[in-house]
């Protein structure tokens, strides 16, 4: 690696950003303010904005292109930035957590965190508590939540335990079955539509649906015998379910 405390030529430190051999943390304030320098380090590491003049933080191009290569680095932008639609769109994209550092203008744009959540059904977790309970906009979130149903666990209270809104989300995802209410979780129609969809969930529900045959033949077909380790110990060895287990 180059020693960047020994390069003091402006074109030597763009290369060297270029090689990828340069980190803008160790430039001095000159360098730091140079918006050619400052745009080709944050193309290579989007982190690089931190070290970036104030006024190049309010840079909405150097901005974009920190956020394309790195979301999180939407946290080091000017406020005025955090409160732009397309750069906060760009960030959450990609990485739904990066709405945490949007302005509390946009985490209540319903329009704007509608469609942040159809990109990352995670970004819910980041959007005003009036959305959280908006039925609309947290299936949205958890049809395209990219891992496990996470989505709902950010949903109000009072969507969680609102039986249809939570029924049409397992039928979604059901993974979403472990965010719902011990109450769903024993409630066999629930349990039935959560297996049919991921036939997994059955981690979730209360024991004794895992013992329920039929909820177990359901969530066998679905998830194989991967689904069949959280049956009831009995169903477990239950030589039809086995067979169908192992295909």
């Amino acid at each position: 690696m180059t020693d960047n405390k020994k390069i003091t030529d402006r074109e030597e430190v763009l290369e060297a950003i270029k090689n990828g051999d340069y980190d803008l943390e160790d430039a001095d304030d000159t360098l730091k303010a140079d918006r050619e320098v400052v745009l080709e380090a944050v193309k290579i590491d989007g982190k690089a904005l931190q070290y970036a003049s104030d006024t190049l933080k309010a840079d909405r191009e150097v901005v974009l292109e920190a956020v394309k290569e790195r979301s999180s680095a939407l946290q080091f932008a000017d406020d005025i930035l955090k409160a732009d639609r397309e750069v906060v769109l760009e960030a959450v994209r990609y990485f739904g957590h990066s709405l945490q550092y949007a302005s509390d203008t946009l985490k209540a744009d319903r329009e704007f965190v509608l469609e942040a959540v159809r990109n990352d059904g995670y970004a819910l977790e980041f959007a005003s508590d009036t959305l959280k309970a908006d039925r609309e906009l947290v299936l949205e979130a958890v049809k395209s939540s990219s891992l496990r149903g996470g989505a709902l666990q950010f949903a109000s209270d009072t969507l969680k335990a609102d039986r249809e809104f939570v029924l049409e989300a397992v039928r979604n995802d059901g993974w979403a079955l472990q965010y719902a209410s011990d109450t769903f979780k024993a409630d066999r129609e629930f349990v039935l539509e959560a297996v049919r969809n991921e036939g997994e969930a059955l981690e979730f529900a209360d024991d004794s649906l895992k013992a329920d045959r039929e909820v177990v033949l359901e969530a066998v077909r679905s998830g194989g015998r991967y689904a069949l380790e959280y049956a009831s110990e009995e169903l477990q060895n239950d030589p039809e379910l086995k067979k169908l287990a192992e295909g």
